[in-house]
This record gives C-alpha cells, structure tokens and sequence, in this order.
C-alpha cells in the first residue's frame, strides 16, 4: 500500500463511528482556524530551512486535504482522488508547452502570460471585471501586492493615489533585508502613532483600486 492511501485510509478510520470523536465532530468550517496554522508552521520551516522540519509540515497539510476530501466524500459530493485528478488536469492543461502542442516558452515571465491567457479562457464564463475575486481572508500585504500586479499587468490608471516613480525608485536594489527594515520601521511608527497599520493598508488598497477601476473615491 502506497504511503498516500495508508494516509487515506487513516484518516477514514479516525472518521468512522468506532474512531476519534474528536475528528468525527469536524466540519470544514471548524478545521480552518487548524488549516492556517499549518500553513503558517510549513512557511516557518521553510524560511528557517529546516528540510526534517519542512517533510513534516508538509504531511500535516496533506492531512488537512485528506481529511477535507474523506468530510466531503461522506457526503457524496467528491474524493481524494477527485481532487487529486483535478489538479493534474489542470497542470497539463494550463502547460501546453510542456504537455501539448503549444510553443515552447523560454522565460517564466511568457508562463505567467499564457497561464492568465487560458485561465481567462476556461472562466470565460463568468463576468468581466478589472480585478479579480480575492478572498477576502487574504492578508492585507498580499492583496496590496495583488492590486499592484494587476495595475501593472494592465496598466491601469492610479492617478495621484500612487507615486509610480518613487515605487520605482524604492525597489531599484531593494533587498530582502531592507524592505523587512522598511516594513517593520513603519508598522512600529504606525504602533505609536496609534494607527492600526492592518486597517490602514486595506483602506488605502481599496483607494487605488477604486481609482484604477474608474470609481470616485
């Protein structure tokens, strides 16, 4: 038996009316808090480089899938192996220079592209808007990054709520180090300035994207 399908077995039993009351009492929606965590230890030994520490982390990930597709197949609406075969459909389909007959690409930069090319083409079905649905549970720091790359990506508009060339201008020869120097420097000003820089940055995110999006602001 392969080590994914003694996992997948597992996790049915810790399931099954004889197995652990506390996986029985699961739902989706009482795992999350659970599923971010992890997610948080696997970042952690990935920036710590800790290669015994990253197998591990990424085994309690794989649980959290194991354990939302067995939730999900008690139901009868998908499995494991429905997920699983998904996901490689969508690699092979989203590679036609790798899989298909596409033309070979020799930069990632060319990937991207024709990633958000057949994307757009298999959600075609759903409304047009300048930016896409992010989760609203995305942190603030990556959805300002998002809004970022889709102006850039579009070259949107940002009028005067963006000072295109002082962005510049910072990021020529910004270092990692540096920019945690900047970043830190500035939440701890926000801290005593009595400014919740969480808060901060999703409203003033909001700004630019109402802007870049036409909308008054």
């Amino acid at each position: 038996m392969s080590g994914i399908d003694e996992l997948l077995a597992t996790t049915a039993r810790l399931r099954a009316p004889d197995g652990c009351p506390w996986d029985q009492a699961q739902t989706h929606r009482t795992i999350c808090d659970c599923l971010v965590e992890e997610v948080a230890e696997l970042l952690q030994a990935i920036d710590r480089q800790d290669d015994a520490n990253l197998r591990e982390e990424l085994g309690d990930l794989l649980f959290h899938v194991a354990m939302h597709a067995q939730m999900a197949s008690e139901v009868g609406k998908f499995n494991f192996d429905d997920v699983a075969r998904e996901v490689n459909e969508k690699m092979i389909r989203r590679h036609p220079h790798v899989f298909g007959t596409g033309d070979k690409l020799g930069d990632p930069e060319a990937v991207i592209k024709q990633w958000e090319q057949i994307k757009l083409k298999e959600k075609g079905h759903k409304p047009v808007t300048v930016f896409k649905d992010l989760p609203a549970t995305l942190n603030t720091v990556l959805t300002a990054r998002e809004v970022w790359k889709q102006i850039q990506k579009k070259q949107l508009p940002t009028g005067q709520t963006v000072n295109v060339a002082e962005v510049k201008q910072v990021a020529a020869g910004l270092t990692e180090e540096a920019a945690g120097q900047k970043l830190f420097e500035l939440v701890a000003a926000c801290r005593e300035a009595q400014i919740d820089p969480d808060s901060a940055l999703r409203r003033y995110t909001q700004k630019v994207q109402a802007t870049a999006e036409g909308k008054t602001v």
